[in-house]
């Protein structure tokens, strides 16, 4: 059945209203009609099973007939600090990273950053990527929409370690001196959040390193190999999830 986002002002209690760009997917795309069933979020929580009883050129209205209350998101909250990576590598991140879920992404241009974003272009970039992550949340059936925002500098995102209950840095070094237990001790006792900061092609400095590091945050290995930048996060998800959702 077809999931929508939907801004919570346009959901009441009753009914709810679609607007944008759904209203031609479930028009042309979807092929659906009145009569047919879809189910419908509000991006806070809210899961709704709805009928649609009409549909015009610009907003499809439907009834609410239950509250939904199935949830797939990953008990813990975890938000990936993705460095610029080249091509269509950041897109993969964040369609991939949102359906492992990912609770939010931030993007920062580290110091081996081949990719720079001219700041006229920054909102255009950032609007792409987030209705990569809402349509990659409808497909995985997740409550949330994960946020996506974008930090100049590795010095903006030293300030944001500070909110989590945990913060790691994925650092090659360590895997190349075989210590890949420090993010099993991150994990134990699970942290209510925890931010997990992803270097460029050319990994992390030693610089940002020490940055890191004196910001409190932890570096960790992923194991042996050294893995490419927009693989990295996608392996840490998918462990995650399977420390806390399938050994449980």
């Amino acid at each position: 059945m077809q999931r929508y986002f939907v801004p919570p002002e346009q959901m009441s209690e009753q009914d709810v209203r679609i607007t944008g760009e759904d209203v031609k997917h479930i028009a042309k795309v979807m092929r659906l009609k009145s009569g047919d069933k879809i189910i419908c979020l509000n991006n806070q929580g809210r899961q709704t099973l709805c009928e649609i009883t009409s549909m015009e050129t610009n907003v499809v209205t439907a009834v609410v007939l239950k509250e939904l209350h199935e949830q797939a998101e990953l008990p813990v909250s975890i938000t990936i600090a993705q460095s610029l990576v080249k091509g269509d590598k950041l897109e993969f991140v964040i369609q991939k990273g949102t359906e492992l879920g990912a609770s939010s992404f931030y993007l920062y241009s580290g110091e081996r950053s081949v990719v720079k974003w001219e700041s006229s272009k920054v909102k255009k970039k950032l609007e792409r990527l987030r209705k990569i992550a809402k349509e990659a949340a409808e497909q995985a059936e997740r409550l949330f929409v994960p946020d996506v925002l974008y930090y100049h500098s590795t010095e903006m995102m030293l300030e944001k370690s500070f909110s989590f209950d945990a913060a790691v840095y994925l650092y090659e070094e360590q895997a190349r001196h075989g210590q890949h237990h420090d993010l099993a001790d991150v994990l134990h006792p699970m942290p209510s959040s925890i931010l997990a900061v992803i270097g460029p092609e050319g990994g992390i400095s030693e610089k940002e390193a020490v940055a890191w590091k004196s910001s409190g945050c932890r570096a960790v290995s992923l194991g042996p190999r050294i893995l490419r930048s927009e693989t990295a996060p996608l392996y840490l998800l998918s462990a995650l999830s399977y420390h806390y959702e399938i050994l449980r």
